[in-house]
């Protein structure tokens, strides 16, 4: 029994230094400030107790579908060509209809053609109509479009994710926001530099490279009518002799988006800024069947819809190129979004509030100070109530604490104000195992057993109660986890964490110490619990 009883002891011990360690690992030093900053590094403060920014984002999911139509509408030129329809019109002629497609110019002896043409290579995306002038209409099925808007949303933030940790923000939360339809939730806690983040989210980094129709243009009236297939686009780089020019291009891009592997900063031969991009091994072959065939042709790289810098195509290229006439801030900033993938739409800011970390000192001395209260109140009632029992429930809190900032250091959980609020409840939840066991074991003395006898059908039938409590209130947390935000997803992890503590100091420590004061007693002498 004594040996068992030893065992036991060690256990708790080993348990106790490995959840200590879990929380405070090894400071450099014995002093309050290496230990609060050992503390400070394993235990990370979310938004709200750290200062930080809170963004909410609308994804415009119209233009990922608009996307996937301009593509197709260049397939369906190539495709009518090689079925030999010639003076067809394809384009989108209602720009409030991103996922209509409208074709025009077609004669009575291809319509049987046409239609076979439509319904056996586009019947499967589009609903295909017809009208009696012989044009078609192309309507994207609510379920391509729905899954195309799904996408999107889980792309931007796949992409924003990636953004974010390049920068090094500690534990953001990036996730969909379930107010909202496309929407997003950011909270970047203890960000330095708001305005740099918030530029870097929000662009949609559309880097892209077109053949170039004709152009610069001084105006767009004098580059006349633009055909439904090409697009005109303003220069946007950092030549003054082009600011204000306007470039035809064709609307499809030769590369884009993801097509691009990596991009690094860097500077060129004169030491200006450059961004150096490589292509994917499709892509670059793609790219050079093209530079190969248009030597002597313009080509434009496009970012974000605007004539970046315009070139004249001196040789094949495959897979690595480089953009020039940027800051040096810009050249870094295009870097990481090319190498992050871009956006498949652009974003809105619906939302965008700032916690100052002066709020979040204040809000972490409120709870600590709370949760010091709380605890002391509670362990002095149950030393009053319980008297020598209730030192064991004291100890077995006091554990519980312990091994709740240790699971939260293991797994760099994060704390927030409602994950205080959950530490709180963890030590209202364990006060209540033992006041179950307390009282389930005067119940057993008051009907005339022994006190080892007592402690032992104490422990037996408040098991039950304890397992049934604690259960359904994990459940409950992990459906807070699931559908929650950030601060209430941190209250559901600590009262997790905390619930699960609780299972083994008021059952298992608790019972050490019961045994361990019953073998010090004499037979048949009395036990402390009030």
């Amino acid at each position: 029994m004594r040996k068992n009883q030893t065992t036991k002891t060690i256990v708790i011990i080993a348990v106790l230094l490995f959840f200590v360690y879990g929380f405070v690992g090894l400071p450099h030093g014995l002093s309050g400030k290496a230990i609060k900053q050992s503390l400070s590094n394993r235990i990370h403060l979310g938004l709200d107790l750290s200062g930080g920014t809170h963004l909410v984002l609308q994804v415009m999911v119209n233009e990922a579908v608009g996307a996937v139509t301009d593509n197709d509408v260049a397939r369906l030129e190539t495709d009518l060509q090689t079925a030999g329809v010639q003076g067809a019109v394809v384009g989108k002629t209602d720009p409030s209809r991103t996922d209509v497609i409208h074709i025009t110019g077609t004669t009575a002896d291809k319509s049987s053609t046409i239609r076979d043409l439509l319904d056996s290579k586009y019947g499967a995306t589009y609903n295909v109509t017809s009208g009696s002038d012989g044009s078609y209409a192309l309507t994207m099925k609510p379920s391509e479009v729905e899954t195309i808007e799904t996408h999107a949303l889980s792309q931007s933030i796949d992409t924003i994710n990636s953004r974010i940790d390049s920068l090094g923000v500690t534990q953001p939360t990036v996730q969909p926001y379930g107010l909202g339809k496309n929407q997003i939730l950011i909270e970047l806690p203890g960000i330095d530099d708001e305005g740099r983040v918030r530029d870097i989210i929000q662009s949609t980094a559309q880097l892209s490279i077109h053949q170039v129709v004709s152009g610069p243009y001084s105006d767009t009236a004098s580059a006349g009518t633009v055909p439904p297939d090409q697009e005109l686009l303003a220069y946007g780089g950092t030549d003054p002799g082009l600011q204000g020019q306007y470039y035809l291009l064709d609307r499809v891009a030769v590369v884009q988006g993801n097509d691009f592997r990596d991009a690094e900063p860097g500077v060129d031969e004169n030491q200006r800024p450059t961004a150096t991009f490589i292509l994917t091994t499709n892509a670059g072959n793609k790219f050079y069947d093209y530079t190969s065939k248009n030597i002597g042709k313009s080509m434009a790289i496009v970012l974000d819809n605007k004539v970046q810098e315009p070139a004249t195509i001196q040789q094949a290229i495959r897979d690595q190129g480089r953009i020039t006439g940027l800051g040096k801030q810009k050249a870094t900033d295009l870097s990481l979004m090319l190498r992050t993938g871009a956006l498949p739409a652009s974003i809105h800011f619906l939302e965008e509030r700032v916690v100052g970390p002066s709020l979040g000192a204040d809000s972490i001395r409120a709870g600590v100070l709370a949760s010091a209260v709380g605890m002391l109140a509670v362990m002095a009632f149950m030393l009053i109530y319980y008297r020598g029992a209730g030192i064991n429930a004291d100890l077995a809190l006091f554990l519980n604490l312990v091994i709740l900032l240790g699971f939260m250091g293991y797994t760099q959980s994060v704390l927030t104000l409602p994950g205080i609020a959950g530490v709180i409840l963890t030590i209202g939840m364990g006060v209540d195992s033992n006041v179950l066991i307390f009282e389930r074991i005067r119940e057993e003395l008051h009907a005339g057993k022994s006190p080892s006898a007592a402690v032992d059908q104490g422990f037996a039938h408040a098991w039950t109660t304890i397992i049934d409590t604690h259960v359904t209130t994990i459940v409950s947390a992990a459906i807070l986890f699931l559908f929650g935000t950030g601060p209430v997803r941190g209250f559901a992890v600590t009262l997790t964490f905390g619930l699960l503590a609780n299972l083994f100091t008021a059952v298992f420590v608790s019972r050490t110490i019961f045994d361990a004061n019953l073998n010090r007693k004499q037979r048949g002498e009395a036990l402390s619990i009030g």
